[in-house]
């Protein structure tokens, strides 16, 4: 069996001081006081991969917790995207 390494990090490596600058800036954005003339809106999106079990999991019993099979079915995909006005406590959800 192969050890592979993995890495995560939030600060690009080659980039650090551009990055934290720009966050730094992203972060003052939403320090404003609420200005309904001038809402500060957000947007994000999440591709998901839609799942079909090929098995029929094991309910979980006394001695072991539920049992589902790690294979499955490709049935499609999907994308989450959330609009919100945190400022404002609005937010939409859309799914396509």
């Amino acid at each position: 069996m192969t050890n592979r390494k993995i890495e995560y990090w939030v600060i690009p490596r080659e980039a650090d001081s551009e990055f934290v600058a720009h966050m730094e800036e992203v972060l003052e954005t939403y320090e404003k006081p609420y200005d309904p003339k001038v809402p500060i809106l957000c947007m994000d999106e999440q591709p998901v991969q839609l799942l079909k079990e090929t098995r029929s999991p094991i309910p979980a019993a006394a001695d072991h917790a539920k049992r589902v099979d790690y294979e499955y079915e490709r049935a499609g995909t999907a994308a989450i995207f959330m609009f919100a006005e945190p400022l404002a406590g609005w937010r939409e959800v859309a799914v396509r």
